[in-house]
């Protein structure tokens, strides 16, 4: 999306914002006599947030989101929410867990992928099957191993019954209640609010900081643009930095789960691992789905084992690692990618080795916990909502407010 300067052009595509009246000086007296927007600062670092033209962002419409995100009473059993596999103090993400656990335990097969910054992603999931947040959403409410609903209008009529959501749809946007449009949107737009940058390496890149990265990080930033070849596919701009090319690749490591192993390593709790014959594993345990990777999504042989290149924001925040969790640190992704990858039959040919020493593979651990952003904001409101089983007053006509993010 290109942003528009005028300000008589505001209205219909706002820069996306994290406080009202705040981002858009010059113009903020507009935005201000606009009770639908809210302007909302993008953090150094990152380029503009995209958003569709009928859904801008707006602060009542984000605390909707939110607080759908965290209700645990939107999924069948009343168990499961957002935020249950999209933990605030974990990155967004789950720390435990290779692989994300849904509905009475089932496994949802792949690892649960931070939300900080996925407005920015053009396709959504692993395997890019869904192309619009605003309606990714309905994806997990409905699977059997994530929410289970058994249907949408299951969903919007426990919305339409709840006491505490009467009236907040009709708020939110301008008098419809809950659907399937008005409930993605309402997620979409909190969920684009999640922004994270002004990191350490956004302060030496773009703010022209050259203190504000160590000589070993420095160092690292070298090689990650250089002999470790990372940003082949975590790709760097002038202005900003998103660290995904969103393309599709076969690094081998979907090849290496799906090979026969007469011992598998068990996380009994995190840090603490122990080995299982695949036998006994599959006599008490649900047996893990194939996963082919982007290939079931096109059906193209060329796509087998592919998954989408992720953002590498906040990435010291978001272990375990690669779709499935199978690497469990930064130094272990490390040690995988200098080996060349998996080493499948049809691993892409970006990836090959890179004969690191030891302390080039030290720095590149050290530039890549550099680029930690600020986002406790996000984690403060979410720790606080994700307690709540909610018997709050409905969203009153005046709206919440949306404070900017710390140091704006």
């Amino acid at each position: 999306m290109t942003l528009k300067h005028s300000c008589s052009r505001r209205r219909g595509r706002v820069e996306y914002v994290l406080a009202l009246a705040l981002a858009l000086t010059g113009c903020a007296g507009e935005v201000a006599h606009d009770a639908a927007t809210a302007a909302i600062a993008v953090p150094l670092g990152l380029p503009v947030m995209p958003h569709p033209p009928d859904n801008p962002p707006t602060a009542v419409r984000i605390e909707l989101g939110r607080k759908v995100f965290f209700d645990r009473r939107l999924s069948f059993n009343g168990t499961m929410s957002c935020g249950m596999c999209h933990v605030p103090d974990q990155g967004f993400t789950a720390n435990e867990l290779r692989m994300a656990i849904g509905n009475e335990g089932a496994t949802v097969r792949r690892n649960a992928p931070t939300v900080l910054n996925v407005g920015y992603h053009p396709r959504l999931f692993h395997d890019g099957r869904e192309g619009e947040l605003e309606v990714q959403v309905w994806g997990p409410f409905l699977a059997h191993n994530e929410m289970a609903n058994p249907s949408i209008g299951h969903v919007l009529d426990k919305l339409r019954t709840l006491p505490d959501y009467q009236g907040a749809f009709e708020h939110a946007f301008d008098g419809r209640g809950p659907t399937v449009e008005t409930v993605g949107q309402a997620l979409a737009s909190y969920q684009r609010s999640l922004v994270s940058a002004n990191s350490r390496f956004d302060r030496y890149r773009y703010g022209r900081d050259e203190t504000a990265l160590t000589v070993q990080e420095q160092q690292g930033l070298e090689l990650f643009a250089g002999k470790g070849r990372c940003t082949t596919c975590h790709t760097m701009g002038e202005q900003s930095a998103l660290f995904s090319d969103f393309r599709y690749h076969n690094t081998g490591i979907g090849w290496l789960s799906g090979l026969p192993r007469p011992l598998v390593e068990v996380q009994l709790v995190p840090g603490l691992q122990t080995t299982m014959t695949a036998e006994r594993i599959d006599s008490i345990g649900e047996k893990v789905p194939s996963d082919v990777g982007r290939f079931e999504i096109t059906l193209d042989p060329d796509d087998r084992w592919a998954y989408k290149t992720p953002m590498l924001r906040n990435v010291a925040l978001t272990a375990p690692y690669m779709h499935d969790g199978s690497l469990p640190t930064l130094e272990a992704v490390v040690d995988f990618y200098d080996r060349g990858g998996g080493g499948a039959p049809d691993q892409s040919p970006l990836i090959v080795p890179l004969h690191l020493g030891d302390d080039e593979k030290a720095a590149l651990v050290a530039f890549l916990r550099a680029l930690t952003g600020e986002h406790q904001r996000w984690v403060d409101e979410g720790l606080r909502q994700s307690t709540f089983m909610t018997t709050l007053n409905p969203i009153t006509e005046s709206g919440p407010a949306v404070p900017a993010p710390h140091g704006r």
